[in-house]
């Protein structure tokens, strides 16, 4: 299969052909996690010779360790996503009761089981990816890679030696890392990494931070039957996210027994006989077998030698990019959290896909980052796609119509659980195309990628209206809310602190 590479106007064939054989490869990717793999491979199925470089697979990330599959895979969504159904199954044992089963006796949760099935999985998936890749015809290295050069890459091997690559074009897909905050005793504390491969799971937990991470593990052990205790640096949890939701995850959590400390911080973390002391910026102690920072996480760029390379990086680490992911290096590119715009494993699939067709089809292609759905792994979940209500009034022109559906799920009739599903949509009065919607409760994420369908088709309320529902079911909600809960004025802008 000929090799198809981007060009400006008419360029001689044979002159292509002979300034390709100058490299080793046409492009070399330095990171395997899902941005880099999806670069790789599709870059490798429009004809482009590619070589990748990872570090040797281990659960826990750090200098010398990552593996074939990155942070989601690996450390991230993914594991993640499966102790979430393991949380979840604490509240649906209650909840049977009701639904005539009827447990007597003690139900005993064991965590290394759980733990154990994990890691298989995660290493099940390390293969496939690595799989993947070779049935691509990708050639994959391990060993830690640097730009040497606007076209050469250093390669690191397991045992030391290193080994020196030509590329007509270079991809950096490292991802992030996890970041501790700068307090006395933060080497007490853990990260996701870590919590990830517990040997023993936490009676006491303590978690700060108020994003994705700290929401989702707060989640999890108290599904688990920890007690939790959840510091956030603001009054609510998911900043950026549309504040009235933020406000139904903020009860759900303490509705399952999450005790949320707003605006509080740590200041200090004591080794103790009986766990580690926590002291916070309002002069409060407690003990905890666990301390979790979920306080962010910084693009994965230091090792890289990309100052020396002339790459310009922003002042997080971030390598800065135009709209096609490129650097200011033009055989330097870049995707995926590297990046820091858009930091969710789909996005980074996308940026991937989209730079292969840019470089190797010869079709130039932005990535596009309207309509993009995420979800909060919470239980129960929180997901979302389009414009909050801020971001909604902020940006109007005219007027914002807010339509809300708060609702006792049919589940919870029976089961007696006191906890509301809120649904929520954002219209566009003028044009009444619909600009955001929002849901948290069971399946959330579920049916949140069918509605970003409709939304990226420019669906207006009109159309969700004339729309006939699943019933029984939460979905048809979104196409039951009939009543203007709110009219916001273009010129009412809420200003928020949360």
């Amino acid at each position: 299969m000929p090799r198809k590479m981007p060009i400006d106007g008419e360029v001689n064939q044979a002159s292509q052909v002979e300034e390709d054989a100058h490299f080793d490869f046409d492009l070399f990717v330095i990171g395997a996690g899902s941005g880099g793999v999806r670069a790789a491979r599709f870059s490798a199925n429009y004809g482009a010779k590619v070589g990748i470089c990872e570090l040797p697979f281990h659960p826990i990330s750090s200098e010398v360790n990552g593996g074939v599959g990155g942070t989601c895979v690996l450390r991230g969504c993914v594991p993640k996503k499966i102790l979430v159904y393991g949380a979840n199954f604490g509240g649906e044992i209650e909840d049977a009761r009701n639904y005539g089963w009827e447990i007597n006796e003690k139900v005993d949760f064991n965590w290394k089981k759980l733990l154990q099935k994990k890691s298989d999985e995660i290493v099940r998936l390390n293969g496939i990816y690595k799989r993947l890749l070779s049935n691509a015809g990708v050639k994959l290295y391990e060993g830690e890679g640097k730009v040497a050069g606007p076209n050469e890459v250093e390669l690191t091997q397991l045992d030391g030696t290193k080994l020196k690559y030509s590329a007509k074009h270079i991809l950096i897909a490292t991802g992030s890392k996890a970041q501790r905050p700068n307090i006395p005793g933060q080497e007490l504390g853990i990260t996701s990494d870590e919590a990830l491969s517990l040997e023993d799971l936490p009676k006491r937990a303590v978690v700060l931070g108020g994003g994705y991470i700290a929401v989702e593990f707060a989640s999890i052990w108290r599904g688990m039957g920890a007690t939790v205790d959840l510091f956030l640096r603001r009054e609510l949890p998911l900043r950026g996210f549309d504040d009235e939701m933020r406000a139904v995850v903020a009860r759900n959590l303490e509705g399952r027994g999450i005790n949320l400390h707003p605006r509080t911080n740590l200041t200090e973390l004591t080794k103790t006989e009986d766990g580690i002391k926590v002291r916070t910026d309002h002069g409060e102690e407690l003990l905890a077998d666990v301390v979790l920072f979920a306080t962010g996480r910084a693009p994965n760029t230091k090792r890289l030698n990309l100052e020396a390379a002339g790459v310009e990086l922003d002042k997080t680490g971030a390598v800065k990019v135009d709209e096609f992911s490129r650097t200011n290096i033009p055989s330097i590119w870049a995707a995926g959290d590297v990046t820091n715009r858009m930091n969710l494993t789909p996005v980074a699939l996308m940026e991937g896909s989209c730079f292969a067709k840019t470089v190797f089809a010869g079709q130039p292609t932005k990535p596009d980052y309207n309509h993009i759905p995420y979800a909060v792994f919470s239980i129960p979940p929180l997901s979302v796609v389009g414009l909050s209500e801020e971001q909604a009034i902020d940006q109007a022109n005219g007027d914002v119509l807010v339509f809300t559906s708060t609702f006792n799920p049919m589940k919870n009739t029976i089961s007696g659980r006191q906890e509301k599903t809120v649904m929520k949509l954002v219209v566009d009065a003028e044009t009444d195309k619909v600009l955001g919607a929002s849901m948290c409760g069971p399946d959330a994420p579920e049916i949140m990628q069918g509605i970003a369908v409709a939304l990226k088709c420019g669906a207006t309320k009109q159309q969700f209206d004339s729309t006939v529902g699943i019933h029984p079911s939460a979905a048809e909600e979104f196409v039951t809310m009939r009543s203007v809960a709110r009219r916001v004025t273009a010129s009412g802008k809420p200003k928020t602190n949360l």
